[in-house]
């Protein structure tokens, strides 16, 4: 399966209008955003675990990243609240689920092969001070790439030319980009060489962003 897989476009997607699809386990479902492969796949995609669902246990041979984006995660490392980024690289396992149920954005199979650092933050105890009312936080970076988290004052523009692609997810509130509103749960993939040039509306808004890593982009090798 190939969905969004041209990453040499500019690519928008409202997740909040998609329908939901069933995973291959009860009670988990899936809005997928870009993938390539199967089952096994390179994917960025928004799960839904319904109350008391679970996935059975699993190892990330290609490694997982995930925000919290409501409710509460869970496995055997512990809970996970919404406003948690988790990575969890190659060679790491867990058995994932919700009592309470929560919605996760995940990305899989996007780590370099040899990365072995595991570690969870609060998006929100990282924010640095506000500069022109953007406050951010860098929450990972190493040669591949460069993942912050910011919020932003009603009016405060955002602008990033970093090389190798922009990716990012509105978490909360709503920006303008490219004279289109893009508000909570919209995800935007630019290539490289393309800026982002986004200024938020009268709501304010939090984004998570990720840079640099478009030319990495693979499908899994299994």
């Amino acid at each position: 399966m190939e969905l969004n897989a041209d990453f040499q476009a500019r690519v928008v997607v409202h997740s909040d209008q998609l329908e939901w699809t069933p995973s291959p386990m009860p009670g988990v479902d899936r809005r997928m955003l870009d993938r390539i492969g199967a089952e096994v796949a390179r994917a960025t995609t928004i799960v839904r675990y319904a109350p008391n669902s679970k996935f059975s246990a699993h190892t990330h041979t290609g490694g997982e990243e995930f925000v919290v984006l409501d409710g509460v995660f869970q496995d055997e490392h512990g809970d996970y609240p919404t406003g948690t980024y988790v990575r969890n690289p190659p060679t790491s396992a867990h058995t994932p689920g919700s009592e309470p149920g929560c919605t996760i954005f995940v990305k899989l199979w996007q780590f370099d092969p040899d990365d072995r650092t595991q570690f969870r933050k609060t998006m929100a105890e990282e924010l640095a001070s506000p500069v022109n009312g953007v406050a951010t936080a860098k929450l990972h970076s190493d040669a591949r790439e460069t993942v912050t988290y910011s919020r932003l004052d009603p009016g405060a523009g955002l602008s990033n030319s970093d090389a190798g692609g922009i990716e990012m997810l509105v978490l909360d509130g709503a920006l303008i980009e490219a004279g289109e509103r893009l508000g909570k749960g919209a995800w935007l993939r630019l290539p490289g060489g393309m800026p982002l040039d986004a200024t938020a509306t009268e709501e304010g808004a939090s984004v998570w962003i990720k840079t640099g890593h478009l030319p990495f982009a693979k499908a899994p090798s299994v």
